[in-house]
């Protein structure tokens, strides 16, 4: 009698969310204009924070055994899951405050708000209906059920205990995302090309991940990643059917996170989306789809390590490498905060190579601090606005350091926490992972992620110089001062980017702790 309420308790950051989400639905349905913003925003925050509660709880409640299944164990209550479910929650509470603003004061009459969605989504760019919408005023809250749904398949995706459930949790948060993407209130036709591109790709990526799924349940005869592993334990047979499917799962994985050579949709999409789900994309997609990562190559495939492993190897070193010498090469700032992510993506991999408890515990670490430090530097470009809308063209932003000292010296602590400068976060998780890798017998790799890490110095501290050591061309753009929402987001993104690289002894015991998948 007992046995459903705790599956249920276990389960209730996902169904908290989930729940939000069909709420935020019916607000959006049923309520009036004039208070559905604030209706779906108190929902949207009510429902993530309620859900960031009970992972506290569970959190604290975990057994012996350090977990437990759920849903007829096709979710996977244990650290890791709880870990990443804590980061996707805080990252995305952070990112709603971005997604909810609709003010911004400019010193400019020119000078647009901070409202970064269309109006009328459904209306042609540049249409009469698009115009009168906006004319009308009309605030988008589609954006809010959109974006909770996103994070209720990013909570169940890393929890997964089932490649089928899996697959399930990636279309969830997968699908609002390509809707989110196309809902940019200015350069539309960008924004919805991003959206396409997007969805077009991603569907490929999809397709690879259930037909590697087909064929590991060929191999094992279930889709449970336990009796995978014990598939493979114990059968000497069959070693192309799980190494191709190995593979084509691999490809939608590695897809998700934007490693080379599937990452060419990255720096399209980053660009064209809003600025708010770009910043909320490239950190909580990212969180989501290492965390799925990590516990398939450890539930579903330790004993073919020596095969992935090379693999992941070659991956990580075209992802750092490419990453980061194209980064050199751009003139948008969304371009380049696109082609960076590319290659913390493989610095990550780094960890995720060591394939033991100090690697997963490294790059658990690392998602937190990349995630906050991506999120806030996403957010300051947002800020940065002419009559045409945000300035992404670095050029533009030349002296910005100078006229505006305080957006220039936050952004100036992202940009370094991202290059890896001691006393930020970037430098204690890339030192992380690459001990773990190092320990793991990966010293080729940690020599290639340390030159690629100079590399990516060149362009962040160019940005840098150029902020506050060279003169205005006469052209410089201005800066929107915020509602507290935004403001509140980016200085927490920028406090724990600075605590985290000088205390992180704390995050660092919490994710060892938590970086055993149980199974």
């Amino acid at each position: 009698m007992n046995a459903p309420s705790i599956e249920y308790g276990v389960l209730a950051p996902m169904l908290i969310v989930f729940g939000a989400a069909v709420v935020s639905v019916l607000v959006e349905a049923f309520l009036s204009e004039s208070v559905r913003f604030v209706s779906q925003l108190g929902v949207a925050v009510a429902g993530l924070v309620a859900a960031f509660v009970a992972v506290v709880v569970l959190a604290g409640s975990l057994g012996d055994d350090g977990g437990q299944f759920a849903a007829l164990g096709s979710v996977v209550i244990d650290g890791p899951a709880l870990f990443l479910q804590g980061t996707i929650l805080l990252i995305s509470i952070a990112a709603l405050l971005l997604i909810a603003e609709r003010g911004g004061i400019a010193s400019r009459g020119d000078i647009p708000g901070l409202d970064g969605f269309t109006p009328q989504a459904s209306a042609v760019p540049g249409s009469v209906a698009e115009r009168e919408a906006t004319t009308l005023g009309i605030r988008q809250t589609e954006v809010f059920p959109l974006a909770l749904l996103a994070v209720a398949g990013m909570l169940l995706f890393p929890a997964s205990g089932d490649l089928l459930t899996m697959f399930v949790a990636l279309e969830v948060f997968s699908l609002p995302l390509y809707l989110l993407c196309g809902l940019a209130r200015r350069r539309r036709l960008l924004s919805q090309e991003a959206a396409l591109k997007y969805f077009l790709l991603g569907a490929f990526s999809s397709a690879f991940f259930l037909y590697g799924t087909a064929l590991l349940y060929g191999y094992s005869g279930t889709t449970d990643l336990s009796g995978i592993g014990a598939a493979i334990a114990t059968e000497a047979q069959g070693p192309v059917l799980v190494l191709t499917g190995t593979a084509l799962l691999s490809v939608g994985l590695l897809f998700k996170v934007g490693a080379v050579p599937f990452h060419s949709w990255i720096p399209d999409v980053y660009q064209g989306a809003p600025t708010p789900i770009t910043a909320f994309m490239s950190a909580a997609t990212k969180v989501a789809a290492f965390g799925a990562m990590l516990r398939i190559f450890s539930v579903a495939l330790p004993e073919l390590k020596d095969d992935w492993r090379p693999m992941l190897w070659a991956v990580a070193i075209l992802t750092m490498a490419v990453g980061a010498i194209l980064a050199v090469t751009q003139s948008d700032v969304k371009r380049m905060l696109a082609y960076s992510s590319v290659a913390h993506v493989g610095f990550v991999l780094t960890g995720v190579i060591a394939a033991d408890r100090e690697g997963i515990a490294a790059t658990l670490f690392y998602l937190v601090a990349y995630g906050f430090t991506a999120l806030g530097a996403f957010a300051i470009v947002g800020l940065v606005r002419d009559g045409d809308g945000e300035v992404a063209g670095i050029d533009r932003w030349a002296g910005i350091g100078r006229t505006s000292p305080v957006l220039g010296t936050v952004f100036a602590v992202f940009l370094l926490a991202m290059a890896g400068i001691p006393l930020t976060s970037g430098f204690v998780a890339k030192f992380a992972v690459f001990q773990a890798a190092v320990e793991g017998g990966a010293v080729p790799l940690v020599i290639v992620g340390v030159l690629s890490s100079a590399i990516a110095a060149f362009f962040y501290v160019r940005v840098i110089v150029l902020m506050f050591f060279t003169e205005p061309n006469g052209d410089e753009p201005d800066v929107v001062t915020p509602g507290a929402g935004t403001i509140g987001a980016i200085g927490f993104a920028a406090a724990l980017t600075v605590a985290l690289g000088v205390w992180p002894q704390p995050l660092l015991n919490l994710a060892d702790n938590a970086a055993v998948f149980f199974s």
